[in-house]
């Protein structure tokens, strides 16, 4: 039986729609609403957030906010690095998903000689870097930021000095350089990426699953798959941002994208991946209350979080 810890991340400095901050209190408010007392069983962390800087000036146009961000992955990192020492295992309810690299740095800083599997289940690649960013949003870097990744082949920005040395510190953080080899990388939903992602994950050969395999060959099928490809690693975490849903139950978040998947395909899945003993850590992330009607996603991603930790703990 596994002792489960809530950690919640309201931030949103990563995102470019404002209102994720508010997914962690929409989806309590999805628990109440369905008379579930889920959010007093466990015991709870609230990590402090740096959200007023989005009423600041941006410094860093490539890597927006990324002052910011580095105290983020500090704090998210020990967050999870405590939890994990203390022989509980992680469950993360966060804003945007900018802060899944400090995530990623906190699990590899409680087991640095852990091989460490990543499944990420999400719309977009999240590989881009300051050098390559289209918007200077850096919920779309967390990945890199894992993998240690500048992308200096498809390079168009030129970073000042501070910018620079900020991104270096959030890819070395914990002193671990990669955190995770891109060959233990796998993303599933994947539809909306940019070239300059595209280029990176042919260069590294990043295992991607997309929405028609997981429908066509089934939740069961396609976590046999994706366990087995991940077979070498000791340690697995799943990251599920909900835009990976389809858009026509996606609105609650910032970027949400067509032919994506159902409710019930990303529920099966993940609580199939929940079965395997070598998950460590699970997070949720981009829920936006601000854009929904009916608290409609926080709802969905409340049944999905709720059905996970039920897999876990009877695990």
């Amino acid at each position: 039986m596994k002792n489960i810890k809530l950690i919640e991340v309201p931030s949103e400095i990563g995102a470019g729609t404002r209102g994720a901050s508010l997914g962690v209190d929409a989806i309590k408010i999805a628990a109440l609403d369905f008379m579930s007392n889920f959010f007093v069983h466990f015991p709870s962390e609230k990590v402090e957030v740096e959200n007023q800087l989005l009423f600041e000036p941006i410094q860093s146009p490539y890597a927006k906010r990324i002052h910011g961000m580095v105290t983020m992955y500090e704090r998210v990192s020990k967050a999870v690095c405590d939890s994990i020492k203390g022989h509980f295992f992680p469950v993360i309810l966060s804003g945007d998903h900018a802060t899944a690299g400090g995530t990623i740095a906190g699990i590899k800083m409680a087991r640095p000689k852990s091989k460490l599997g990543v499944i990420w289940i999400d719309a977009h690649a999240d590989l881009h870097t300051p050098y390559t960013t289209p918007s200077g949003n850096m919920h779309g870097m967390s990945l890199a930021t894992a993998i240690g990744e500048d992308n200096e082949e498809c390079k168009v920005h030129e970073l000042d000095e501070k910018t620079h040395k900020m991104w270096e510190q959030l890819k070395h953080l914990g002193k671990i350089h990669p955190k995770v080899l891109p060959e233990d990388v796998v993303i599933i939903s994947l539809r909306d990426y940019e070239a300059e992602e595209k280029a990176l994950v042919e260069k590294h050969g990043i295992k991607i699953i997309t929405t028609n395999e997981v429908r066509r060959n089934g939740a069961e099928s396609v976590s046999r798959k994706v366990l087995r490809y991940l077979s070498d690693c000791t340690d697995i975490y799943v990251s599920f941002d909900v835009d990976s849903l389809d858009s026509t139950i996606s609105k609650g978040t910032g970027t949400p994208v067509s032919n994506g998947l159902k409710e019930r395909e990303a529920e099966d899945l993940i609580s199939k991946f929940m079965q395997n003993r070598k998950i460590c850590c699970f997070e949720i992330t981009e829920v936006n209350p601000t854009l929904d009607k009916e608290n409609l996603m926080a709802e969905i991603a409340f049944n999905i979080l709720q059905r996970s930790v039920n897999v876990l703990m009877m695990n």
